[in-house]
């Protein structure tokens, strides 16, 4: 049987319980808070909590696993299955339809993208916890690495740059605040690692400062330099900046991996004493290897698929529907892309698990601002594209604001749901500050010097 019955394992857990009861080890106290359900060993090298006591693939498993997700509010979401063959096949049928394209293909990216999310953290569950949150985040970041590229491969920069930021403030405004505000719901104070907070937002305010350094110089020499020598600068010092950010990343994941990975699997592994339905997640069906893979491979295809789909309906979006650039790429482009992890810390932070919601929501922040946006600038170098860092200096304003605001909320290593619920308003104040921003040949700062006569796209 590759799952033991209910009952049985619920007789093994309280076996485990009183043979711990005569012992007060560190060890013993550590196990009757952090059950353990053991599935049929099949595959070696796998961490137990990642076995699926199966091989190779099996169609009902399968769908039957996937569907189920990681938890009700992610099993919601796969209600919009339904709007992904329709998705595709519109802009095939009915290329003139724009605006309907455009929402199906928008709302079809949410329970791919939250496939990709669900197949990565399966995958993660077989790896060591350090190793596997990593491995999950960069599994997530590919979402919006592909949606960049396309987005880049149809020269629409300044939608990039506003999903670079808008990205970083829905995960530190609205993801955090909406986990701060669940997790207030069912406790009065919820505690979280200092290490943790003090990692993440520090390295998230180095990140912000370099992301910051291009929108400066070109403000401050804006009319001094002449437009297209102040434009190559800004280029080459945004280009250079993104090399600086990549190895900023790659210490980053070595300290996480190398040198202070036990310092992480502490906390974590504390965390994980916190939730109270660890013994039904255990026992839950999981994924093998290869269906983990398979998984990956469809969510990432149709992700794709609906990418360039949408993608080509933005230049609609904004001069017929008379949608700003800045409103597509702060807010519409992040809230789809960022879905699947919004979903997985937003059920950890009602779990009590803030630690993993934390460092979803800030390792997620961080990947953006030190991985993604380095690797768009850099490809864009080598395709010849003018893509930099140069910001609307409202927009870095704004995120560099929302760095300091969260880093002061994380600083006591506590929360409720006020914080939350003040952060949520924030996200929105800035959501309806970006629907009535203009284009940048509209009057913008940064953008307007080089942004085409007629367009709001460079």
């Amino acid at each position: 049987m590759a799952i033991f019955r209910r009952t049985q394992a619920d007789a093994n857990v309280e076996s485990a319980e009183r043979k711990d009861e005569a012992d007060t080890s560190p060890k013993a106290h550590h196990n009757r808070f952090l059950p353990s359900y053991y599935h049929n060993k099949i595959a070696k090298g796998i961490h137990p909590d990642g076995e699926s006591g199966r091989r190779w693939f099996s169609p009902w498993h399968f769908t039957k696993i996937c569907l189920r997700s990681t938890s009700k509010i992610s099993a919601a979401v796969n209600v919009l299955w339904p709007f992904v063959p329709p998705a595709i096949a519109i802009h095939f049928a009915r290329p003139d339809l724009h605006l309907w394209i455009f929402i199906l293909n928008y709302i079809a990216m949410v329970p791919t993208a939250n496939l990709v999310g669900f197949a990565g953290q399966e995958l993660a569950r077989k790896i060591p916890k350090v190793i596997g949150l990593i491995l999950e985040l960069t599994l997530a970041s590919v979402v919006e690495i592909i949606l960049f590229m396309v987005l880049l491969r149809k020269d629409q920069i300044v939608v990039i740059q506003a999903a670079i930021l808008g990205s970083i403030l829905a995960n530190l405004l609205l993801c955090l605040g909406a986990c701060f505000f669940a997790s207030g719901i069912r406790r009065e104070t919820t505690h979280f690692d200092e290490q943790v907070s003090e990692a993440g937002s520090g390295l998230l305010l180095v990140a912000g400062l370099g992301l910051m350094v291009p929108s400066a110089f070109f403000t401050a020499l804006k009319g001094v330099l002449a437009s297209d020598v102040l434009q190559s600068r800004v280029l080459t010092i945004s280009r250079v900046t993104s090399v600086c950010l990549l190895i900023a990343y790659l210490i980053f994941v070595w300290f996480q991996l190398r040198t202070h990975h036990s310092i992480f699997d502490q906390i974590l592994a504390r965390d994980e004493e916190n939730d109270a339905d660890r013994h039904k997640d255990l026992a839950k069906a999981k994924l093998t290897l290869t269906e983990c893979i398979i998984a990956l491979v469809l969510a990432l295809a149709c992700v794709s698929l609906h990418a360039v789909f949408l993608v080509e309906q933005i230049s609609f979006i904004v001069e017929e529907r008379h949608v700003s650039d800045p409103f597509v790429g702060l807010i519409l482009v992040p809230l789809v892309e960022k879905a699947a992890e919004h979903l997985t810390a937003l059920d950890e932070a009602w779990d009590n698990q803030m630690n993993f919601a934390l460092s979803h929501i800030l390792g997620s922040a961080i990947q953006t601002a030190l991985l993604v946006a380095p690797i768009t600038v850099i490809v864009g170098w080598g395709l010849h594209k003018p893509m930099d860092l140069n910001f609307e200096i409202f927009m870095i304003v704004i995120l560099i604001l929302a760095i300091i605001v969260v880093g002061n909320f994380l600083r006591d290593s506590k929360t409720n749901y006020l914080e939350g619920a003040l952060c949520v308003i924030v996200y929105i104040i800035v959501a309806i500050s970006a629907w009535f921003y203009p284009n940048p040949h509209q009057g913008a700062t940064n953008t307007a010097a080089v942004a085409p006569e007629g367009g709001g796209h460079r």
